[in-house]
């Protein structure tokens, strides 16, 4: 029979806890890194005026060259800049790639979870196919998760130098700026750490998958044809 069998075995096995881990996991990435946001500041002070506190707001996808300061430069120190300062880089596609793996491992996995609780049955009697598929998954979006979490990881970096740096152009006495503070990024480390983590669980479980498949559990052989009764015709 093809219909749903609700079963909750799956679930307390190797095969199904793993996949509830990655599905819990994979929400922590991409909210950690997706919903972030923050700012620079500085104190700015002309010569002979008063401290003017100037902020960029940044958040994701990271295009910090679109993050400008405000309110704006070009009404301070007697036009010291005659141009909108914005802060450097574009890392967009780092933060995007590694949001996007997250969201369909997510969805990837809880399509997985719903398959080994309602069809287990469908899972393991489909000719090994249904296996071969999953396992193959599994190990693309182990590479995923490598390929994705580096390429953040060293984005992250490049985002913490780019918001440290110094405002440009500031030469005292005419201008004279300092640092008021960077939002933390504690949630954007935590992104990194909880990608490195799928990628371990999803490496790991390729294992569990991989016994499911007929590469480790060939199928049974065909049952003997029925030998003929002694004396039949």
């Amino acid at each position: 029979m093809s219909g749903l069998r609700l079963d909750l075995g799956p679930a307390k096995e190797p095969l199904g806890l793993v996949r509830g881990l990655q599905w819990i996991f994979s929400i922590f990435a991409f909210a950690t890194c997706g919903g972030y946001s923050g700012d620079v500041s500085f104190w700015v002070s002309c010569f002979g005026g008063r401290n003017t506190t100037v902020t960029a707001t940044f958040g994701y996808p990271f295009r910090l060259n679109y993050a400008v300061f405000a309110p704006s430069l070009t009404k301070l120190c007697n036009q010291t800049w005659a141009n909108d300062v914005h802060l450097v880089g574009d890392f967009s596609s780092a933060a995007q790639f590694f949001v996007t793996v997250a969201v369909f491992a997510f969805l990837y996995s809880m399509a997985a979870l719903a398959l080994y609780l309602g069809y287990f049955h469908l899972y393991r009697g489909a000719g090994g196919k249904l296996p071969m598929v999953d396992f193959a998954v599994t190990l693309v979006f182990s590479f995923l998760w490598l390929v994705s979490t580096s390429a953040w990881a060293k984005a992250l970096t490049d985002v913490k130098t780019s918001t440290g740096a110094s405002l440009p152009d500031c030469h005292p006495p005419a201008a004279a700026c300092f640092p008021a503070g960077v939002s933390p990024m504690g949630s954007l480390n935590v992104s990194v750490v909880f990608g490195f983590l799928n990628l371990v669980l999803w490496a790991g479980s390729s294992w569990f998958v991989y016994k499911e498949t007929n590469l480790h559990r060939p199928p049974p052989p065909p049952p003997a044809a029925p030998s003929a009764a002694p004396g039949a015709m």
